[in-house]
């Protein structure tokens, strides 16, 4: 059964009565490890939490915090489960290194949460900025599904046909909850984009000036205040509007959260030709290159303010209120190496030599980036257009040196997992590709694009193009083909996988599947040899990205593979580049052997697999034979 499709009991909190314990169970055990003290029989001692966090620590009847109409309907969401599965295309490869999701992100975001939990090192997206002219999904009523909504708005006819153009309905500025919609659109997302990150991960956010204020404070809630690193300003376009009212927009904000600052190493820049040329070397100092950098703080130490004598006899201190950077035996070391310049003359106060050579790892990122450095709107469009024929069939894609710029300054490197699930039309896996061709690297990409049906009078309509998701779709297939022919040599294997968002293949749904016997309850469905090979691939791709037994899109499901004794094999690649199998079949010794020469890391069979007499024999000799070979085997 769909839980989604139902209205759940909910508590003050928001919070689903199922859900709720579970997090009361996560709070306990953390207090647990780091407050022993005050947990009691596996209760909490609130007086004893209270004196040792102190009364300054507790928060007042009414105290600093973010709240909107609809908050906690939008904490609701966050609850929910779903029983939707993620269907595979019928023609996708065997493995691909990214991935294309159709459907609604907040319901793909709640399909990922088991498979993905932890894994992602980048999020970026471009959401909706509420201008007024941009459309998102808005249920008035938080139990519904999107179907239910959809059908009840008249969105949807009782067969599910749209009956309108847009899937997406507009959030006017004449309303009433202009702010607190967009606010309870972004809430959930974000707050289920958090736990895919890695320890180590980072969130980019597009936005404008119409939300960029409230997306700070949603952000310091969902991530963190701690967790802030910077907020950029870009530099979208470069000519003045004449026309404007007031003042002429000329930039966007990009917003960059850490899920844990202290283990976020932020990456760095190439360095640039200008940058370079900063560096002489005014002494001809056979280390080469270098500049002067200040020897002074602000931070006074008594211990570090003393006089210096420079080469030509005269007597230098700091400034008043400052002092050196450094003692006077480290001073005095640096002079003999020849790392303080003096001046030509030996006479200015003494500066610190800076070699090129120390800094070759790479620049600091500043947080204003100019449109010549990563690109402009104009830009985007013309990028987009060169793959399209010329034909501009997306407004507003973001240029992908802007994407690229990003990527590196969040860190992403070899077997990475970035995560956009405002695909729009593919900027962000579009410069994830080129990167990885550019280095040879292996970052993987998960796109995720609402099919938002497009205007029939539009430019890409008349192309053929039906939704968004097309265009994203035609995009990353074209930029493939476009790099498997400008670098062969590091492009092969590029592929991406398509996958839809679906209801269940299963009539119920066992969400719950801890344990062998349950999961057994999913796999006795794959026994009907009856079903066709794709709709058997679909369902092994259910179970194992509602299990974690698996990553999927960018380690794929293969299809049902026939071996040479008969007997029909799943097979998915995991994350060490090993293979799982699946066997539903009954069992013949030619198995054996095909698994041995295959030797993939896992196999998983079930008990009616075994049957007979001899069954127990086949088992016992299997195991040890796979064993032997360092291959596990799981039988359920």
């Amino acid at each position: 059964m769909d839980t989604s499709h139902h209205t759940t009991e909910i508590n003050e909190l928001g919070h689903s009565p199922d859900a709720q314990q579970e997090r009361q169970q996560q709070l306990l055990n953390l207090l647990r490890q780091t407050a022993p003290e005050v947990i009691s029989d596996n209760q909490l001692n609130l007086e004893r939490l209270k004196e040792l966090m102190g009364e300054e620590r507790l928060a007042p009847a009414e105290h600093y915090e973010l709240s909107w109409a609809g908050k906690k309907d939008a904490r609701r969401e966050i609850q929910k489960k779903t029983s939707h599965t993620l269907r595979p295309d019928a023609n996708n490869p065997e493995s691909a290194q990214h991935m294309l999701i159709e459907g609604e992100n907040l319901e793909v975001l709640r399909v990922l949460q088991k498979s993905y939990y932890g894994k992602v090192k980048m999020i970026y997206i471009d959401p909706p900025y509420n201008t007024g002219n941009d459309s998102f999904v808005y249920p008035d009523d938080y139990s519904e599904t999107l179907d239910e909504y959809q059908k009840r708005t008249g969105e949807k006819n009782e067969a599910g046909f749209l009956n309108k153009q847009s899937l997406w309905k507009k959030n006017s500025k004449e309303s009433g909850q202009y702010h607190s919609a967009w606010l309870s659109m972004m809430y959930p997302r974000l707050y289920l984009a958090r736990n895919l990150l890695r320890e180590d991960g980072v969130i980019f956010i597009s936005i404008d000036d119409n939300e960029a204020a409230n997306l700070k404070l949603l952000c310091d809630e969902v991530f963190g205040e701690e967790n802030f690193i910077a907020e950029i300003v870009w530099q979208r376009a470069f000519s003045p509007k004449n026309d404007a009212k007031y003042l002429s927009d000329s930039n966007d904000y990009v917003l960059l959260y850490a899920k844990s600052k202290r283990f976020f190493n932020v990456g760095r820049l190439e360095r640039t030709e200008a940058a370079n040329e900063r560096y002489k070397n005014l002494d001809n100092d056979p280390r080469g290159v270098w500049i002067s950098d200040n020897l002074t703080v602000k931070t006074y130490s008594e211990k570090y303010n003393y006089p210096i004598t420079t080469p030509s006899g005269r007597v230098v201190e700091p400034a008043d209120g400052r002092c050196w950077s450094t003692s006077k035996e480290r001073m005095q070391e640096l002079i003999e190496d020849n790392r303080i310049w003096f001046g030509a003359n030996g006479d200015n106060v003494p500066r610190l030599k800076r070699f090129l050579t120390d800094v070759q790892q790479g620049m600091v990122a500043t947080t204003l980036w100019l449109h010549d450095e990563v690109g402009h709107n104009q830009e985007g469009r013309q990028e987009l257009k060169e793959l399209f024929d010329d034909k501009g069939y997306f407004d507003g894609p973001k240029p992908v040196r802007l994407l690229k710029r990003i990527l590196k300054v969040g860190a992403v490197i070899d077997n990475d997992i970035v995560l956009d699930f405002f695909s729009g039309s593919g900027s962000t896996a579009h410069a994830l590709m080129e990167l990885n061709a550019e280095d040879g690297g292996n970052r993987q990409s998960i796109s995720v694009q609402l099919p938002e049906k497009l205007e029939e009078n539009s430019e890409a309509y008349k192309a053929g193009y039906r939704t968004i998701a097309d265009i994203t779709r035609a995009r990353i297939e074209k930029v493939i083909a476009k790099l498997k022919a400008e670098h062969p040599e590091k492009t092969e294997g590029l592929a991406c996988a398509h996958f839809t968002l679906a209801p269940s293949n299963f009539k119920v749904w066992n969400s719950e599947l801890n344990d062998p016997g349950a999961i057994r309850q999913q796999l006795d469905a794959l026994q009907n040899t009856e079903k066709h090979a794709d709709e058997q691939t679909a369902m092994l791709t259910e179970l194992l990205l509602k299990n974690g037994l698996g990553a999927l899109g960018v380690h794929a499901v293969s299809k049902p593979r026939t071996l040479a004794c008969g007997v029909t094999v799943h097979r998915v690649l995991r994350e060490d580049d090993r293979y799982l199998w699946l066997c539903f079949e009954p069992y013949v010794d030619a198995v054996r052997d095909e698994i041995l020469n295959a030797n993939p890391a896992q196999v998983i069979m079930l008990n009616s697999c075994f049957t007979g007499t001899q069954g127990d024999e086949q088992l016992s000799n299997l195991q040890l034979e796979l064993a032997a070979q360092d291959i596990s085997l799981l039988v359920i």
